[in-house]
């Protein structure tokens, strides 16, 4: 495969976390990071990484056509499961790392269910491609990237939060979480297949 088409592929996964359009995902890793401060950056590495891997997953299973699902539902369990983190994180009175350990799977199964929502349009693109395996890599670097682009923002904002304001971590995680979860709620009602 061609270094540009990886890095065609690799755009698509970067634009897919990053661009404008890109506002659902954008505040499910926010609200997945919201309990997180910056001294626990492998946590959340480890933590995006799993929302990677499900996201991969599905997004190979629908390339590869074993699994489709309407794309109504699926636009509709997206902002779902961003609902489900915030709610997660607003019944928090702990944020050790043992009582946040659900997070992970959080992440993992929901990014499952996130990889189903670019499928159908990546699927066309990388069905006409020989390499399939390497167009699904460079998107999912790119993914990754994007990603990571975006905890390290969340996680300078938190530490400008938490070293010079008064602003303590219960309070910081209620108001990032409530405003996630109003915006997810106002997108999943949007959203309803009916």
């Amino acid at each position: 495969m061609p270094f540009q088409d990886f890095i065609f592929y690799f755009k698509l996964g970067w634009e897919h976390i990053i661009s404008a359009d890109a506002l659902d995902h954008q505040l499910f890793i926010l609200a997945l990071v919201a309990i997180y401060s910056y001294t626990n950056l492998k946590q959340v590495l480890i933590l995006v990484t799993a929302f990677t891997i499900g996201h991969s997953l599905t997004l190979l299973l629908s390339v590869l056509d074993i699994i489709r699902f309407d794309s109504k539902w699926i636009e509709f369990l997206i902002p779902c499961t961003i609902v489900i983190t915030a709610v997660s994180n607003l019944s928090r009175r702990n944020f050790s790392m043992n009582a946040v350990k659900i997070n992970y799977f959080l992440a993992l199964g929901f990014g499952l269910i996130h990889g189903m929502g670019f499928a159908n349009s990546i699927r066309m693109m990388l069905a006409k491609d020989q390499n399939i395996g390497w167009g699904l890599f460079g998107f999912n670097v790119g993914l990754e990237a994007g990603q990571v682009f975006m905890v390290m923002i969340i996680l300078f904002i938190t530490y400008l939060v938490f070293n010079y304001t008064k602003i303590k971590r219960h309070s910081w995680v209620l108001f990032i979480s409530a405003a996630v979860f109003s915006l997810a709620l106002k997108m999943a009602l949007e959203r309803i297949p009916y």
